[in-house]
C-alpha cells in the first residue's frame, strides 16, 4: 500500500518534488486521479509567483512546506500548487494535470463534459473538476480535503519547458508522465526522458 504524503515529503527543492510528484495520487475530497503533469517554481525563478518577495497574495507558497498554494489565474480558474521548500523560501509545484481514477462523475458534472481526457489535462481544468477553491490556500497536504498518496513504482519522466509563461520560458521545469495521454500539451518528440 502506497504512504501517504507528509509536510517533511515536500522540503525538497521543486525540481525533485516535480518529479517526484508524477505517478503520485491526489485526491480531494475524495476526487482526484495520478498526477501527469508538473511545473516547478522557485523564488531564484524570475516567472514564479514568490520572486519578488511576500504578498498578501502569494504568502502561502512561502510555506511551511507541504501546504497547498492556491492562486486565480486570469481572473477565471483556482490552480493549485504544492508548497516545498523550507519555510520562508518561496518554491512550490504547479499541478498541471491528472489522470482521472475516483469521482469522474463528479468532475464530469462540475466541467460539464464527459472526455475524460480532458477532464483535468491542464492546471484550470484541474482546478474546476476537483472544485478546488481559494479556502484550501494555505491548507495542509495531508489533511482533508487533501490526499496524496506516494507513486507506487517508478516512472519515465519527460522533462520539457514550461507553459504560458513569459518570463524563463525555455526552462526544462515541466514533467510528465511519458506516454500519458492526459497531460494538458505534447511535449516535443525529442524530449529528455528521466527515470524518476
Amino acid at each position: 500500500m502506497s504512504k501517504r504524503l507528509r509536510p517533511r515529503d515536500f522540503e525538497g527543492d521543486a525540481l525533485d518534488v516535480a518529479q517526484a510528484l508524477i505517478g503520485a495520487v491526489l485526491l480531494v475530497d475524495g476526487v482526484g486521479g495520478r498526477i501527469v503533469e508538473t511545473e516547478a517554481y522557485d523564488r531564484e525563478d524570475p516567472a514564479s509567483h514568490s520572486h519578488s518577495g511576500p504578498t498578501p497574495r502569494n504568502q502561502a507558497m512561502f510555506g511551511p512546506p507541504g501546504r497547498a498554494y492556491v492562486y486565480r489565474s486570469y481572473g477565471i480558474h483556482w490552480c493549485l500548487n504544492f508548497v516545498c521548500r523550507e519555510e520562508g523560501h518561496g518554491a512550490g509545484v504547479l499541478i498541471r494535470a491528472i489522470e482521472p481514477l475516483a469521482g469522474i462523475e463528479e468532475m464530469c458534472a462540475r466541467r460539464g463534459l464527459h472526455d475524460v481526457r480532458l477532464l483535468c489535462s491542464g492546471p484550470g481544468r484541474v482546478g474546476e473538476a476537483l472544485a478546488i477553491q481559494h479556502a484550501f490556500n494555505g491548507h495542509r497536504l495531508d489533511q482533508r480535503p487533501f490526499a496524496v498518496t506516494a507513486r507506487d513504482r517508478h516512472y519515465d519522466v519527460v522533462v520539457g519547458p514550461r507553459i504560458g509563461i513569459s518570463k524563463a520560458a525555455d526552462v526544462p521545469w515541466r514533467f510528465g508522465l511519458a506516454g500519458s495521454k492526459y497531460v494538458s500539451r505534447p511535449f516535443p518528440r525529442d524530449a529528455a526522458i528521466v527515470r524518476a
